[in-house]
Formats: C-alpha cells, sequence, structure tokens
C-alpha cells in the first residue's frame, strides 16, 4: 500500500527526477487498489468533519492526495519539502503547493480546518514535533495515514529495508494515539481509527492488524 507515496524529509529519496518522473504511475497500475481503498477510509474519516471546508496536506509529493481532497469540496493546499515533487504537482494541476518542513509550518496558528499527514510521518525525524505543529495550524482536527508496523505489509517492507525502509518509522495505532496524545500536550482531542483489511475484505474496521492505518484527531 502507498509505497509510491513514501517521503522522507531528510535525504529524501523522492527529489531524484527519476522517481519524481514515475510516481504518478504506480496510482494507475500495482497500486491502484490500495488507492481506491485508502480513499474510502479516508473519506469515512472526513465525514467526521462536516464543517471543515479548508485542509493542509503535509508531505503532498506530487499533489495525487491534494488534488482530491480539493475533489471532495474541500479547499486544499500542500506542502513538500521537494522541489521536483512541487514542480510535478504544479504540471498535474494541482492546488497551490508550497515548499515546507513539517517540524515548523510556515503558517499562523488555526489557519487550516484540517491537516492531513498521510504516509508522511514514518519520514520525520521528529514526530511528535510534525503533529504538534499540525495541531497548532488546524482549527477542528487531523487526518492521518500510516502503514501498520504489526501488519504483513509493515514487516516485509520492514525486512526489504534499503534507503526508504530502512529509515521509515512504522507506527501502530496503539503508538499512533500514544504520538497524538503526546503531541496534543494536554489538549483535548478525540481519536478515531481503522485499518484497511485487503485482502481479507475490501472495507476498512477498527482492526489492529490492517496494512493501512487511518486516523481522525478532533479537536474538543
Amino acid at each position: 500500500f502507498s509505497a509510491r507515496r513514501m517521503k522522507q524529509f531528510t535525504g529524501n529519496p523522492f527529489a531524484d527526477s527519476a522517481v519524481v518522473s514515475g510516481y504518478e504511475a504506480w496510482y494507475e497500475t500495482t497500486g491502484r487498489r490500495a488507492d481506491r481503498l485508502e480513499k474510502a477510509l479516508l473519506k469515512q474519516l472526513l465525514t467526521r468533519f462536516t464543517q471543515a471546508s479548508t485542509i493542509l496536506e503535509v508531505g503532498c509529493g506530487t499533489g495525487h492526495l491534494t488534488r482530491w481532497f480539493d475533489e471532495q469540496g474541500l479547499q486544499a493546499m500542500g506542502l513538500d519539502p521537494s522541489r521536483p515533487m512541487l514542480t510535478e504537482a504544479g504540471c498535474l494541476g494541482s492546488p497551490p503547493c508550497v515548499r515546507g518542513d513539517a517540524l515548523a509550518l510556515p503558517f499562523p496558528t488555526a489557519t487550516f480546518d484540517l491537516v492531513a499527514l498521510v504516509t508522511t510521518l514514518e519520514f520525520v525525524p521528529e514526530p511528535v514535533q510534525a503533529l504538534a505543529e499540525a495541531l497548532r495550524v488546524a482549527r477542528r482536527g487531523l487526518v492521518l495515514g500510516v502503514l501498520n508496523r504489526q501488519s504483513l505489509l509493515g514487516r516485509q517492507l520492514k525486512r526489504e529495508g534499503g534507503p526508504i525502509w530502512g529509515v521509515a518509522q512504522f507506527f501502530t495505532p496503539a503508538k499512533l494515539t500514544d504520538t497524538v496524545q503526546c503531541a496534543a500536550a494536554g489538549r483535548r482531542v478525540k481519536i478515531e481509527w481503522r485499518t484497511t483489511l485487503w485482502p481479507v475484505w475490501l472495507g476498512a474496521l477498527p482492526l489492529p492488524w490492517g496494512g493501512f492505518v487511518g486516523m481522525a484527531v478532533t479537536l474538543v
């Protein structure tokens, strides 16, 4: 799931033009089913925020999900550290995407209704700081997506290692919950999560072994 969406904020392999040029093709080939299932889960999570109208996607890459968020009726903006990725996002007609660091978002407090980090936290050197920054600029909450460390997929990718998976910090639903609560630093949040269960089932349930974890974090 989402192997082509991986983004590393230091020494980013996706700054390589050869990788960038084939990035979007993954969604139309081997990643088509995973993309569909993840978007279905993310759409479920968005229903928790019926009053939201704006969203920032941190780690937007080529803007694949930024465009999708825009299609869902949200005024979307993307942020990524990779210039080649952002150039490609512009060529693909993405909403505005800016260069920036997840650990120091270049926006005032409470700028967006929602902030999304999808397959991004795995490659941020300080996930708690990244989530604290996301919570700072969000008015209503966060939409998160991570690869599950205790799934068969997570174990397989970790075994593969290499320049990408070797440095990835995978999460379990429990670990992601703890990380969010630490980042909230006493602020009241409501946390809901589900996992995609393909190939066992095409839907998503709150089961801890699914490959992709989707989480809605509502600011109370």
